[in-house]
């Protein structure tokens, strides 16, 4: 069950900020020593509370760290639909959201996210869960290509929005797995090759509306 849901069963506060403790520390463990070494009573010692109240508030140890991937893609999907919905050029929009992509990792989210979706490989309710998540980002990015396709007056036909999407998705997840095991190789050129034909994009743009 997510925070907001539980708040509508009027959670108290004491609970709300002990679980959000948990959250936290969880969510801490998940980068620094991975879902297999997290323990109750290691996530309870780095929450600073009972380990008892973890199955008591969660259910499970993999209810908790599902919501620790949830409450954090939710805090990141904001961001990203606020730098999305600026009133500047899609090139812009595109250079700030491939730097998120150091700025994630450097978070931790790039590694809470890959944590669990090895979790559910073997589980297939937190593979539900980390199917929602991405279809969450999924969402973004298809406001965000179809936007974009309009803007540089694109052949709908040639750049289906679905397919673009499904691309920038995929690499994307691609450049993040790749960093967390330490390869980089090719990510600038790939990144400068996509900058250089939005950057022609652009220019086309500018001069149709000078035309």
């Amino acid at each position: 069950m997510k925070a907001t849901q539980r708040a509508r069963l009027g959670i108290t506060p004491a609970r709300e900020e002990a679980e959000q403790a948990f959250l936290d520390a969880a969510e801490r463990l998940l980068v620094s020593v991975g879902y297999a070494n997290i323990t109750t009573r290691r996530l309870a010692d780095e929450a600073a509370l009972n380990h008892g109240l973890v199955h008591y508030y969660f259910g499970s140890m993999q209810e908790l760290l599902v919501q620790v991937l949830e409450r954090f893609t939710g805090r990141l999907i904001a961001r990203q639909r606020q730098m999305y919905a600026a009133n500047v050029p899609f090139i812009e929009k595109w250079r700030t959201a491939m730097s998120y992509l150091e700025e994630d990792r450097a978070s931790g989210y790039s590694k809470v996210f890959y944590e669990l979706q090895a979790l559910g490989w073997n589980d297939p309710e937190i593979r539900k869960r980390i199917v929602k998540v991405d279809q969450a980002w999924f969402g973004v990015v298809i406001e965000a290509m179809n936007k974009a396709v309009a803007e540089y007056g694109l052949d709908r036909a040639q750049f289906p929005i679905e397919a673009v999407a499904a691309l920038v998705m995929t690499f994307n997840e691609g450049m993040h797995l790749r960093m967390l095991s330490g390869v980089r190789t090719g990510h600038s050129a790939l990144l400068e090759w996509i900058d250089r034909w939005l950057a022609q994009l652009e220019k086309r743009k500018k001069r149709k509306r000078t035309a």
